[in-house]
């Protein structure tokens, strides 16, 4: 692909960036410009340049984007994701759930309490989405408890989510990396520990060092546990490996049972309270189908084959090779918002780098799991941080500045990558 072709193929995403990151730096208020705003110029800007087919072609590529399998069924947890949130909160179950938190957790351990119980939730249910949906709610209501904002609590819990989306066995990206590169899972797992513990421990001494003057106000909610058990059984469920949208299911279910039978609302009630949490969440789900439908115009014309081209050109030893990898990897999530999708794309093209400058196949998966991972914590379209965004309701660009272990990680796996360690795996 010519040179000028292919930034042309990557021009949309350069509109995107102008219109909201740099607009929002010179007004110095990154709500000035809504990100719905700017992806449906962004979107409409990639349909125009997409030359050489009809418009109602270029709609059907959009279309395609914006719809994809994955994508809809992301939709369809955000949808019931909210259903939940509110119609818990309506019921008193989140007020009850922080009470409960706060009382046995002591305000000095509140910080790194919440960011291992969503690294133990994330990593046993391998899903950074699923700990999202059941933690997040938690957070938000104990931010309003304590000096710190909801923004830096939400960020907590997401970054312990991709703590487990990063190592977990069963998770997505795991699975991706060791069967594109060829290794085991248990061999990935103790490579990349060796890369992300020292990052998580980090980040554990920071959140005690940040909340060891927090003081919980004597008077709080009154514990209601009847109240909370929608939460305990999302938890549960959750930690038990059932499926997000079964676990949400069950959730709904019981806020229901529960919030009638106790006369917190009736039946008409209780559909309100969904109803408007499905609301709240219908800017994220406009904002997730734009994002998806311009990427894929990105993809149709040749804007990733451009930066694999472009980054594979001049690999020099090992080095060079894990560095491309991680380039490869990084770029491509951006382009997709999906870190299993961004491996999937490149992992053929990483093992073919990887068997040729001699890379411990443990290594290239680790350098390609950890990298996705640590992008998709910090892209404010990508699906956990626009999933803790509408649960907290708060933008999106209000958690992306607080997320420290995704950036921890991100800085961990560079560094592992220049000074060749683990020894044994480079």
């Amino acid at each position: 692909m010519s040179h000028k072709r292919g930034l042309l193929a990557l021009s949309p995403l350069l509109v995107f960036i102008i219109l909201y990151l740099v607009t929002s730096l010179v007004a110095r208020d990154f709500n000035k410009v809504p990100l719905t705003v700017a992806f449906m110029i962004s979107s409409i800007y990639a349909i125009a340049i997409s030359g050489g087919m009809s418009v109602q072609k270029r709609m059907d590529i959009y279309t395609r984007g914006a719809s994809s399998g994955n994508l809809i069924t992301m939709l369809w947890i955000f949808v019931m994701a909210g259903a939940f949130a509110n119609a818990a909160k309506d019921m008193g179950s989140i007020d009850s759930t922080v009470a409960l938190t706060v009382k046995y957790l002591p305000g000095n351990w509140l910080l790194s309490g919440l960011f291992v119980a969503a690294c133990f939730i994330s990593l046993s249910i391998g899903t950074s989405v699923g700990t999202i949906v059941a933690l997040v709610p938690i957070a938000a209501g104990i931010a309003s408890y304590t000096e710190f904002s909801t923004g830096f609590l939400t960020s907590i819990v997401v970054g312990g989510a991709l703590f487990g989306d990063n190592l977990s066995f069963i998770s997505d990206t795991t699975i991706a990396a060791t069967q594109t590169q060829g290794c085991r899972m248990a061999d990935k797992f103790l490579a990349n520990s060796f890369i992300v513990m020292p990052a998580a421990f980090v980040i554990v001494v920071l959140y005690v060092v940040l909340g060891r003057d927090i003081s919980m106000p004597p008077s709080m909610t009154d514990i209601s546990l009847v109240r909370v058990i929608p939460y305990i059984a999302v938890l549960v469920a959750a930690i038990c490996g059932m499926n997000v949208m079964a676990v949400l299911a069950i959730g709904i279910a019981l806020t229901g049972i529960i919030g009638i039978s106790q006369g917190t609302y009736d039946l008409y009630g209780w559909f309100s309270s969904m109803g408007t949490g499905i609301l709240n969440m219908s800017e994220l789900i406009i904002i997730t189908m734009m994002a998806g439908g311009l990427l894929e115009i990105i993809k149709d014309k040749g804007g990733i084959d451009y930066i694999i081209q472009r980054l594979t050109r001049h690999i020099n030893g090992k080095r060079g090779a894990e560095l491309s990898i991680a380039a490869l990897v990084s770029l491509t999530n951006i382009f997709t918002a999906n870190n299993t999708v961004a491996i999937i794309t490149v992992g053929g093209i990483a093992r073919n780098i990887s068997e040729v400058y001699g890379i411990d196949p443990r290594k290239s998966a680790s350098i390609l799991d950890t990298f996705s991972c640590f992008v998709q914590g910090i892209i404010p379209y990508g699906a956990q941080v626009l999933m803790a965004a509408g649960l907290a309701k708060i933008s999106p660009i209000d958690i992306v500045p607080y997320l420290f272990y995704p950036m921890a990680i991100g800085v961990a796996a560079l560094l592992s990558i220049l000074f060749r360690y683990p020894k044994r795996y480079s």
